[in-house]
């Protein structure tokens, strides 16, 4: 059976639910007993080896090395996988499980030549394609508005989708799923997304804002000279449509009408409107202001660390104004 198989795989990507698809098919091809895993943080490209080659004095139907993480080896360990693979043992399987990795990597070039490369990556723009196809995976499908709300509710982790993702195919049992069937089964998931950042500046939570925004800096792993301007670009986008829905209402318009005419779904319109009621027209005003100053001073328009202006700012364009009371003449 192993002789069916190639001497090494690399799965690499974004799309991680269905690098563990293919994994598990893969895994599926050998006994419980013949599987070996290891970490790339913590075995070495020799360690790696090491393992192939102790296995394959014992291969039998076949044997497994699953090495987990790739993307944190360095040259010296693609190196070392590349001459095993030179002459890989008959019977062992190598298989390399990584994160993004683009086909010209070391690691990538060294399994290209014997193996296969296996690289599942959801394009940024992309995410309710993936959606889609999910729900086409378990012979349903979903409406577009559908996906959006699944987005907006769960953010843009894989896992947290794909586990929604299954169990709504198993309740719809073929039936399209609409986005009142999200929004009625779906629970939103606080502190995981955009959401909980635009929300809690939205209700003027300054704690809230405080939270979400150290939750999003410390979720992908990326150094703070990357995230911060994320987040102030989230937060800029944010306000602009909060003050287009303050502009509508002011004309008359509804919310339901607002989410036709900004091709939005209804329930994402009426939290902007709802949010829109909390600030004044100034203060929305003085918040682009603020937001804009801030990104000058994170391209070195001030001496201040990032995350201290980073903070001020979002302090003071949260937190609600307060209003001096009036003096009477005595």
């Amino acid at each position: 059976m192993a002789d069916e198989l190639k001497p090494a795989y690399l799965l690499a990507g974004t799309d991680r639910p269905k690098i563990d698809r293919a994994l598990d098919r893969l895994r599926n091809r050998f006994d419980s007993g013949a599987l070996e895993t290891l970490n790339a943080k913590e075995a070495s490209g020799e360690d790696a080896v090491a393992a192939c080659n102790a296995m394959g004095l014992f291969a039998g139907d076949g044997r497994l090395i699953v090495v987990d993480e790739v993307e944190a080896w360095k040259a010296d360990d693609a190196k070392a996988v590349a001459a095993y693979l030179k002459l890989p043992l008959p019977g062992t399987t190598l298989a390399l499980i990584g994160g993004e990795l683009k086909k010209d990597a070391p690691i990538a070039k060294a399994v290209a030549s014997v193996g296969d490369l296996l690289l599942f990556d959801v394009p940024q723009r992309g995410l309710r394609k993936w959606i889609g196809e999910q729900f086409a995976l378990h012979g349903t499908s979903v409406e577009p508005e559908g996906a959006r709300a699944l987005v907006e509710l769960l953010g843009e982790n894989l896992y947290e989708l794909s586990g929604e993702i299954d169990k709504l195919a198993t309740w719809a049992a073929g039936d399209k799923i609409t986005a009142a069937d999200v929004e009625r089964l779906v629970a939103a998931r606080a502190g995981t997304t955009n959401f909980a950042l635009t929300d809690a500046w939205g209700a003027r939570d300054v704690h809230g804002v405080l939270r979400a925004s150290e939750s999003l800096l410390e979720r992908t792993g990326d150094p703070r000279s990357k995230t911060i301007p994320r987040v102030v670009g989230i937060l800029t986008s944010h306000v602009a449509r909060i003050r287009q829905c303050q502009s509508l209402e002011a004309q008359g318009i509804s919310a339901k009408d607002a989410a036709t005419k900004l091709k939005q779904h209804p329930f994402y319109t009426g939290k902007l409107y709802a949010q829109a009621r909390n600030y004044s027209v100034d203060e929305l005003r003085d918040v682009t202001v603020s937001l804009a100053r801030l990104d000058y001073a994170l391209k070195g328009g001030s001496r201040l660390a990032n995350d201290l202006e980073l903070e001020r700012t979002l302090i003071q364009i949260t937190q609600p104004r307060v209003t001096k009371p009036a003096h009477g003449r005595g």
